[in-house]
């Protein structure tokens, strides 16, 4: 992991240009990041997808929630090693396993006998 961290006492001297430059600096970094998350969450949605499709195809249910309580506890553990807050990471997971579910509802209705629409 990239340490990005500026010091208040490493800011202490530096002209307004510098600042400025130093908090572009930061903000492409910051940019580059939330472009990445958007593009991994896509993948992320595109699996789902499969699984959502694979599940209407066998009449198994939108939900899991034995691997959803088993994908927290992991996400959690992978959220203390890289020094994030547990409980928001844990938020986060929740959020998209809310869509993802979603999805696969909304999969396994136009899969149902007599949906029209398909995919």
């Amino acid at each position: 992991m990239t340490d990005h961290s500026t010091s208040p006492s490493a800011m202490d001297g530096l002209s307004d240009s510098d600042v400025r430059g130093e908090l572009d600096r930061l903000r492409d970094s910051i940019d580059n990041i939330d472009a990445a998350v958007v593009h991994m969450l896509a993948e992320r949605f595109k699996c789902t997808q499969q699984v959502g499709r694979l599940k209407a195809a066998h009449h198994l249910p939108p939900a899991d929630p034995a691997r959803e309580a088993r994908q927290i506890i992991r996400l959690r553990e992978l959220a203390e090693s890289a020094k994030l807050d547990p409980a928001f990471a844990e938020k986060l997971l929740n959020f998209i396993i809310a869509e993802v579910i979603r999805h696969h509802e909304t999969i396994a209705n136009s899969a149902a006998p007599g949906a029209s629409g398909g995919e």
